[in-house]
C-alpha cells in the first residue's frame, strides 16, 4: 500500500518542478531520473555498511555521489552545474549495469534554477531504496499523473481494467508474457502481482522457487518504440524487484528484428491513432493494412504459442468498422483467436479520451474447439463515467469476470452452454456471425443490449416491413411557410417525438411526381444519416403530412398485423440511445450512416401483438405523466411581484463594505494552467456555476498561488457571477465549501447582509427585466462578456429584509414543487425505459 509521507514527497515533487515543468510526463521524467540517482548512491552505501566495496560512483565519478552533492553548505550554482555535469555523464560510467545506463540515456535537466532544483532535490533526498513493495506502488502513483500522450493515441489504462484483463487471461508461473506497446508496463507488473498472488502461503510468490522467479522474471518482456515510455517501464518493473528487466526499444509494427518471438500472453492496450499517410509495415501481417489498431492486433494473434492466450482493448472500429482490413482481421480472430468480447462503457478512459472501447480474449486452444463467442456488456466499472471518474457503487466487473471464468470453464471441459444463461452477455454461433460476411463483433446485433436473453424471438426489420425506403435530396429548401415540408433529420428530437419547429419546405413543383413520399399516421422515420452519435434516432408519425422527407431519412411501413409501428419506433429509438447504430454505421468525413441493407438486417425482439400491445399502453401512461410534469418545469419562473414602494439600488450599493467585496477572477497570466496542483485550494469556475455545484470540478492551486491571488478567495455566502458565455447564471457559495478562488470567467460578490440577502439577490437577478438588460449589454464576437462596470450598474428592487425572507421561503416552496415533477420525470423516464429494456431482454 501507498503510504501518506511516501505520496506527499511525490506531490511536493510536482509542485515544485509545475511552474518550470508544467507537462506531467517531463515532471515523471525528472523525479525518475533524481530517484535512481539517489538509489545508486543508497545502494553504494548499504554495501559499505555491509563490508563490501561501492560500484556505481566510484574513480572519477565519485565527485557525482548523491551524498557529495547533498552535502550541507553547496551554493545552489554549484549544486546546479554537478547535477547537470551528472546526468549527463552517468551513462558514460563503467560501474553501472546495462539497465541504468539505459535509464540515463538522453537525460537532461529543462530548467536553470538553482532554488528550483534544491528544493525538489531536498524532497527526492527524503525517499529511502528498501525494495520494499511500497515503492514500487509509489512508482506507480507517480505514473498515474500521466494522461494523453499527445497525437499517439495513447493513454494510461486505469489500474482496475488492466487486473480485470490478467484476472481473465489468467497468466501461470510456466509461461512467458509480452505487452507490444508496454508505456510504462503496467500490465507487465499487474501479470507478475498475479502470478505472485497465485503462488502464495504467507507472503507474496513465497512458493516459487528461486529457479521459478528467474524464469518468471526473464520471461516477461515489453516493447515500446518511446525511449521515454521504456526508461519509465525499466524504473517501474526494477522498483517492483525486477533485476534486470526486459524491455526493449522497438517498433512493433514495422521492425522485423523480434518477428520470431512468440510468447504464451500477451497483454495491451495499443495505440489507436494511426499517423498520417498511415503505418508502412512490413509484409509479414497476414492482414495488410496501414491501420495501427488492425496491425496491433494482428500481431498479437499471430505471436501466440500454440497454447496463447491475449487481453487486448481495442476501439471500437476493430468491432464493426467495415473496410476490407477490418473484416480481414475479424474473420480470422473468429476462426482462429477469439473466445470473448467484452463492451467497455465510452467514459472509462476519461478524462484522457471519451473513445468508446472492447476487450478481446484471446485463446487459441479453445478457440479451435469452440463455436460459439461469448459477448459481455459492462455499463460500470466501478466509477462514474463523467470527467472526474469517482467512485460508485455500481460496478459490473466481478459479476462479469465471474461469467466469463464460466463460460471458459464450459469449454475447457467441453460441458457446453445448456442452462448457462449470464446476466451482462449472451452466446453467439460463429456461424451466426459470418452470416453476410461483415463478422460484426457488435454482441447487441445478435440480440440487442447485452443482458439476460429475451423470452421472444429475434427478427430482422425485413422480417416486419412492408416497405424500407429512403427519402430524396433537395438543395431548394426555407423555412418560409410557402411550399411543401420536407422533413430533416432535426425535425426527430432526441427524445424520439416528431417536431415541426423549423420545418424545411421546398417548392411545390419539386415534390409533383414524388407523392408516394408523403408521411402517413403510422409511417416510422428513421434518420440514416447524421454525425455519428446521432444516427438512428427515430420517431413516429402521429399526424399525415402532404410532404416529403429527405435523403438522410428512412421510412419504415409495417405489416401490421405482426408489429405495431410505435412499438418498432420504440425499440429502434432505444436501441439508437444504447449505441447500437453508431456501431453499425459506416464513417466519412464529419459523418456516418446506416444504409438501408444494413437497415434492413437489423435485429429486433417481437413479441406477440397482444403483448406489444401492453407494453405500449404501459409506456403511453408513462408518458403522459412526463408530459404533464414537463409542462410544469418547462413553465415555471421564479417572480418576484415589485412594490411601488421598493427603492431600486443599483448593485454598486448592495456590496459589503470590505476590500474585493466585489471582484472579477484573475487577469491575463495571474492564473494559468501550468500552476494548477492535484490538490489544495479549489479553482472555482462557470462548471460549477452552471452547474449549480460548488462540488463539481478538480482543479486546484498551491497554498502560495493561493495567498499571492487571496483578493479573488471565495466565502460562504458570497455570490458567483458568470460574466462569459452564458452570463449571468448565479450560484451561492455553500457553508461547507472547499477554500478556493475564482477564475478569470467569474464575478463573486459580497453583499452587505443587512441590506440584502444572497438568496434573494439571485432571484432578483434572475427576474427577466434583469437578464433582458444583461444580455442586451453583453459584448463580444463568438462569445458575450458581461462586464463589470455594467455589472455594477444594474438595479434591483430592495424590499424590507422581512420582505425578502418571505419571498425567498415561497420561492423555496415552489421550486420544491418542481424538483418534485423533475423527480417525476426522471423515474417514469426510467420506467419506460426498463419498459423497453425487458422486451430486447435486460431484466
Amino acid at each position: 500500500m501507498l503510504d501518506t509521507d511516501t505520496k506527499r514527497r511525490i506531490d511536493t515533487c510536482r509542485d515544485i518542478l509545475v511552474g518550470k515543468v508544467p507537462d506531467p510526463k517531463s515532471q515523471v521524467e525528472q523525479i525518475t531520473i533524481a530517484l535512481i540517482y539517489k538509489f545508486m548512491d543508497d545502494m553504494d552505501l548499504k554495501s559499505e555498511e555491509m563490508g563490501g566495496k561501492r560500484s556505481f560512483f566510484t574513480g572519477q565519478f565519485a565527485k557525482y555521489a548523491w551524498s557529495r552533492l547533498m552535502v550541507p553548505g553547496m551554493g545552489g550554482f554549484d549544486m546546479l552545474e554537478r547535477y547537470l555535469d551528472a546526468i549527463a555523464r552517468i551513462n558514460e560510467n563503467p560501474g553501472i549495469p546495462p539497465l541504468f545506463r539505459d535509464i540515463f540515456k538522453n537525460a537532461y535537466l529543462p530548467y536553470r534554477d538553482p532554488e528550483t532544483l534544491r528544493g525538489f532535490l531536498k524532497e527526492i533526498d527524503g525517499f529511502r531504496y528498501d525494495h520494499s513493495e511500497r515503492l514500487g506502488d509509489a512508482f506507480e502513483y507517480l505514473l498515474s499523473v500521466l494522461g494523453s500522450q499527445g497525437d499517439a493515441g495513447q493513454f494510461r489504462t486505469p489500474r482496475h481494467l488492466i487486473d480485470f484483463m490478467v484476472a481473465i487471461v489468467d497468466p501461470k508461473k510456466d509461461e512467458t508474457i509480452l505487452d507490444p506497446a508496454c508505456g510504462t508496463a503496467g500490465f507487465l507488473i499487474s501479470a507478475w502481482k498475479h502470478i505472485r498472488a497465485a503462488n502464495t502461503r504467507d507472503r507474496p510468490g513465497d512458493r516459487l522457487t528461486p529457479a521459478e522467479r528467474k524464469r518468471l522474471a526473464d520471461g516477461i518482456q515489453g516493447y515500446d518504440i518511446s525511449p521515454d515510455m521504456v526508461r519509465l517501464s525499466l524504473v517501474n518493473l526494477y522498483l517492483h524487484g525486477f533485476r534486470a528487466p526486459r524491455i526493449h526499444e522497438y517498433d512493433t509494427l514495422t521492425s522485423e528484428a523480434r518477428w520470431n518471438d512468440y510468447f504464451d500472453v500477451i497483454l495491451a492496450n495499443p495505440p489507436f491513432m494511426s499517423p498520417k499517410g498511415g503505418i508502412r509495415p512490413h509484409k509479414r501481417f497476414s492482414v495488410q493494412s496501414k491501420r495501427s489498431e488492425v496491425l496491433f492486433v494482428d500481431y498479437m494473434a499471430e505471436h501466440l504459442t500454440s497454447r496463447g492466450r491475449a487481453g487486448i482493448i481495442v476501439p471500437e472500429g476493430i468491432i464493426f468498422q467495415s473496410q476490407n482490413a477490418y473484416k480481414q482481421l475479424r474473420k480470422l480472430l473468429v476462426e482462429s483467436y477469439l473466445v470473448t468480447v467484452i463492451s467497455l462503457p465510452a467514459g472509462c478512459f476519461n478524462p484522457y479520451s471519451g473513445v468508446k472501447t472492447s476487450i478481446l480474449i484471446l485463446d487459441k486452444t479453445l478457440a479451435k474447439q469452440a463455436d460459439t463467442i461469448a459477448f459481455f456488456k459492462v455499463e460500470n466499472d466501478g466509477f462514474g463515467l463523467g470527467a472526474q471518474r469517482r467512485p460508485i457503487d455500481k460496478n459490473d466487473l466481478p459479476e462479469a469476470r465471474a461469467e466469463i471464468a464460466e463460460y471458459l470453464r464450459r469449454l475447457r471441459t467441453g460441458e457446453g452452454m445448456d442452462g448457462f444463461e449470464p446476466t451482462l452477455g449472451r452466446v453467439v454461433a460463429k456461424e451466426r456471425i459470418a452470416e453476410g460476411g461483415e463478422w460484426n463483433l457488435s454482441g447487441g446485433g445478435y440480440g440487442e443490449g447485452g443482458g439476460a436473453p429475451t423470452e421472444f424471438p429475434f427478427c430482422s426489420i425485413n422480417d416486419i416491413a412492408v416497405e424500407i425506403r429512403a427519402g430524396f435530396a433537395s438543395g431548394k429548401s426555407s423555412v418560409d411557410t410557402a411550399g411543401v415540408p420536407h422533413v430533416r433529420p432535426m425535425n426527430i428530437s432526441e427524445d424520439g417525438r416528431f417536431v415541426s419547429e423549423g420545418m424545411k419546405r421546398i417548392p411545390e413543383e419539386e415534390f409533383k411526381g414524388r407523392e408516394g413520399y408523403a408521411l402517413n399516421v403510422g409511417d416510422v422515420l428513421f434518420n440514416n444519416t447524421n454525425s455519428a452519435e446521432l444516427v438512428g434516432k427515430t420517431c413516429l408519425i402521429e399526424s399525415s403530412l402532404h410532404g416529403g422527407f429527405s435523403n438522410h431519412m428512412t421510412r419504415i411501413r409495417v405489416n401490421r398485423d405482426t408489429c405495431m409501428p410505435y412499438f418498432l419506433a420504440l425499440l429502434l429509438h432505444s436501441a439508437w440511445r444504447k449505441g447500437q447504430f453508431m456501431k453499425r454505421a459506416t464513417r466519412w468525413v464529419g459523418q456516418a450512416g446506416v444504409n438501408t441493407k444494413s437497415l434492413s438486417t437489423f435485429q429486433i425482439p417481437l413479441p406477440p401483438l397482444s403483448v406489444q400491445k401492453e407494453i405500449v399502453a404501459e409506456i403511453e401512461g408513462y408518458q403522459k405523466i412526463i408530459d404533464g410534469a414537463r409542462q410544469v418545469v418547462e413553465n415555471y419562473r421564479p417572480h418576484i411581484h415589485i412594490e411601488p414602494e421598493w427603492p431600486m439600488v443599483e448593485i454598486l450599493n448592495l456590496v459589503a463594505n470590505q476590500p474585493y467585496s466585489l471582484k472579477a477572477g484573475p487577469f491575463g497570466s495571474a492564473l494559468r494552467k501550468e500552476f494548477y496542483v492535484p490538490s489544495g485550494y479549489k479553482i472555482y469556475g462557470q462548471e460549477q456555476v452552471i452547474r449549480g455545484d460548488a462540488e463539481y470540478g478538480d482543479y486546484y492551486i498551491s497554498e502560495e498561488k493561493y495567498h499571492e491571488l487571496e483578493s479573488c478567495k471565495v466565502q460562504p455566502g458570497d455570490v458567483l457571477i458568470s460574466l462569459v458565455g452564458t452570463c449571468g447564471k448565479t450560484l451561492i457559495v455553500p457553508n461547507n465549501c472547499k477554500p478556493g478562488i475564482i477564475n478569470p470567467r467569474l464575478l463573486k460578490l459580497t453583499l452587505d447582509k443587512n441590506k440584502m440577502l444572497p438568496s434573494f439577490f439571485a432571484t432578483a437577478f434572475s427576474q427577466d427585466s434583469v437578464m433582458s438588460q444583461v444580455h442586451a449589454m453583453s459584448y463580444g464576437g463568438t462569445m458575450n462578456i458581461l462586464s463589470l462596470k455594467v455589472l455594477k450598474g444594474l438595479r434591483l428592487p430592495l424590499p424590507p429584509l422581512d420582505t425578502q425572507r418571505a419571498i425567498v421561503l415561497e420561492i423555496q416552496e415552489e421550486q420544491r414543487l418542481v424538483d418534485t415533477n423533475k423527480e417525476l420525470i426522471r423515474r417514469f423516464e426510467a420506467k419506460i425505459k426498463e419498459a423497453i429494456d425487458r422486451v430486447w431482454g435486460k431484466p
